[in-house]
């Protein structure tokens, strides 16, 4: 999305418009509240998914089937934040299948722009899914209400048994890694108990 910046300066100008301008600027920089709480069970779903180029159909349940699974939602492939975050996340996908689980990342995109952008961004490490409907996005409650067609910067971590564990919901994409990675370690703790 490109902002033009001779109408934000414009806009900022405007004493009665800076004062909104920076409570929106800081609600953004808060977490916010995603609906599906630990312990709801999380919708099964299928879908296109690309992982390294190739396309494939990924399953939710059948995911499941080997482990936890880290689904997190993203705006849109290439800009900036979700590239950051699909690096964050290609780094960690070693630590993830070291514990036993899957990582997926949705967001609305054609296929055809994830093929390039799991091989790009995602390195080849873990599966981007396409949500062109936002069907899936809408039944986590991971839309923006603010940039209509696209989904939250919202992440999962949902147990073998289809039941959340812990959701992690920020615009700023450099929490989701650690803060999911922490969930699943802590996660796996109490399994050995």
């Amino acid at each position: 999305m490109r902002i033009d910046k001779n109408f934000v300066r414009t806009f900022l100008g405007h004493s009665r418009f800076s004062l909104i301008a920076a409570t929106l600027i800081a609600c953004c920089a808060i977490p916010a509240e995603a609906s599906l709480k630990a312990g709801a069970k999380a919708p099964d779903f299928s879908t296109q998914a690309s992982l390294g180029g190739v396309v494939s159909t990924f399953s939710l349940s059948d995911a499941l089937k080997q482990g936890p699974v880290v689904l997190y939602f993203y705006p849109a492939a290439f800009t900036s934040g979700c590239t950051v975050e699909a690096h964050d996340f290609a780094e960690a996908t070693d630590q993830f299948k070291a514990l036993g689980a899957t990582v997926i990342g949705v967001s609305h995109d054609d296929i055809a722009t994830l093929n390039k952008f799991s091989v790009s961004e995602c390195r080849s490490k873990f599966a981007v899914a396409a949500d062109p409907d936002q069907k899936i996005s809408k039944s986590y409650d991971a839309t923006m209400f603010f940039w209509p067609g696209h989904s939250d910067r919202t992440s999962y971590l949902i147990a073998p048994d289809g039941s959340v564990i812990y959701t992690y919901s920020a615009l700023a994409p450099d929490g989701h890694v650690k803060n999911l990675l922490a969930a699943l370690k802590e996660w796996k703790s109490k399994q050995k108990s």
